[in-house]
Parts: structure tokens; sequence; C-alpha cells
């Protein structure tokens, strides 16, 4: 398509950044907060907005503003445009971690937080001093949501959603492990199937409900167990273990860290369990940003130099 330098000059860049906070936030307000301006300034950009668009693009709602379907549809391609012109203005500038200062959000379970969170902050320290965290518990579902907002740069854990501007690079795959602390459960591993239903379990649960895919394979074999706690907080599961005599099934690097830590054993399911992947989740608008990239290769490079035990799952 030829470029209608005439036609374009009718577009004020400042209006799209507007729109895109607009639809992140769905609030004048917050957006005006955003980038910087006036709650009066950023009604001005509104009405503009709705002139050039010929459409409401956002309507009053009990909850806020409501996005119009042309205000939906427009999201996605303005985003991508802004992180393109974003990029293009910094193409020149030279990346360097040792002087560039720049905060990442990045949604992740508390399990990631606590096994990775030191390497990385250790070597921000060292090879990035001017790059700080602001690290988020989300779950799976929600962080499409921020990431799309743009209030999260990346997310890491096992993500099985997804649309085409949602990039995913796998950093490990993991199986699964009983954690019990034998002293008080009474035996040995391998922990056998009789008695891995006889003694009640813990189960860790984003989504508030009372089942994983322990239950699953159970139900397969005609078999079901009791659950002791349900949590959404996964450091708090070995210390339940190590205080009762419960079971837990958990990612197996983790499971083999927290027994190493706090004197648990170990024991391979008696029940199969797929193996699950663990990502990085990102927004496509930011594949090309330097520092993005830098960090994370960064995350990729040191998840693959863990030794076993070192990364981060989930109680199942």
């Amino acid at each position: 398509m030829t470029i209608d330098h005439v036609d374009l000059t009718r577009i004020d860049l400042n209006l799209l950044v507007a729109l895109d906070a607009l639809l992140s936030e769905r609030s004048v307000t917050r957006a005006a907060a955003r980038i910087g301006i006036g709650q009066s300034a950023m009604s001005s950009s509104l009405a503009r907005l709705r002139l050039l668009f010929g459409d409401e693009l956002l309507t009053r709602a009990p909850e806020g503003m409501r996005p119009t379907p042309r205000a939906l549809a427009l999201a996605e391609p303005v985003r991508t445009l802004l992180r393109q012109v974003q990029s293009l203005v910094r193409r020149d500038a030279v990346f360097d971690p040792r002087t560039v200062t720049r905060t990442f959000t990045i949604g992740l379970p508390d399990s990631a937080e606590v096994l990775l969170g030191p390497r990385l902050l250790a070597y921000l320290r060292a090879e990035a001093p001017g790059i700080s965290l602001l690290l988020r518990s989300i779950d799976r579902i929600r962080i499409l949501q921020e990431l799309d907002a743009d209030r999260v740069d990346l997310g890491i854990g096992f993500f099985t959603e997804g649309q085409t501007h949602h990039k995913r690079r796998l950093l490990y795959r993991d199986n699964y492990l009983c954690m019990f602390n034998a002293d008080l459960v009474g035996i040995t591993p391998p922990i056998s199937l009789e008695d891995y239903v006889r003694f009640p379990h813990i189960l860790t649960s984003l989504k508030e409900t009372a089942h994983g895919v322990v239950d699953d394979a159970l139900a397969k074999r005609g078999l079901s167990r009791t659950l002791a706690v349900t949590t959404p907080r996964f450091l708090a599961v070995p210390f339940l273990v190590r205080s009762a005599p419960v079971i837990t099934t958990m990612h197996a690097r983790l499971a083999t860290f927290f027994a190493g830590a706090l004197g648990l054993s170990v024991s391979p399911a008696p029940v199969e369990l797929e193996d699950v992947a663990i990502s990085m989740l990102w927004h496509a608008s930011y594949d090309d940003d330097p520092a993005h990239r830098w960090l994370r290769a960064t995350i990729l490079r040191l998840t693959e130099a863990d030794e076993p035990g070192t990364a981060f799952g989930a109680a199942r």
C-alpha cells in the first residue's frame, strides 16, 4: 500500500499513546496518570480519538469504561505499532546491561521466586545493577490479561493458554515426586500405592479448587485420596508436610530442593503423571526490545545451569 503522507499528517501519534493507555486502564483518570497528563487532557484526547475512528471506543459501564468491539479490534495493532516505533527510535542506542536503568515486572509463582529469584538477583547485582525486578504472584490465566495490558513484562510458569501474540520459550520439563516426613508417616521410599491413598494429602491450587492432576490419575484406577489441606501458597507446603503425617506430590526439582533443606523424604509417585513444561511467556511486541531479549536470555541461561533440585514447580 502506498503511504499517503498528507493523510498521515492528520494523525497525532500521542493519540495512539492515549488510546493504548485508555484500553489498558479503562479509566480516563488512571490512563491520564499512566502517561503523565491531566484528566481533562485525556478526556480531550478521547474525544479526538472518537472523531478519528468514528466510534465511541469506550462507553460508561458500572465497572468503569467498557471498550467497544471496534476498540477491542484496535488494541493489539496499536500496541504493536507503538512498540515498533519505540524500537525504531531506540535502534541506534547500544544496550549495555551494566549501565541501563529499567524495572521489569515478572509474574510467577512463589516457588519460582524463591528458587530462581536468588540466582537472578545475584546475577543482576553483579552484571546489571541498574535493572530492578517487580515480582508478582499470578496464575496462568490472568497472566495473559496482564501481558496484554502491559502490566507484566514476562511470565514464568506452567502455561497452557495463549494467542499468537503471546510468545513462549520452554525453560525445561519436569516430572513429579512425592514428599513426606518419613518419621511421621512411618514409611520409607519408595511409597506404595496403598500407602499413597491411605495417608491424607496436601494440594496446592491457585484456582481455589480441591482437585489436581493426582486426583485424575487416581480416578483412572478407581481410587481417590483424602485432602488434609488445599492452599494457594506453594512455599507453605513443605512446612505443613514436615509437621504432620501427610503426603504431597510436587514437581521433582522443587521437591528435591525442599527435601534437602528440611530433612524430608521423596519418592516416585505410584501413579502415572505427565511431565510438565515450565516456560517463559511474553508479549510479541517485546520480541525486539534489547533489554527484554537480554533478560530472557539471562533467565534461560540461569535455568539451563541449574543443578537438579534448584528449579521451580508446584504441589499437585
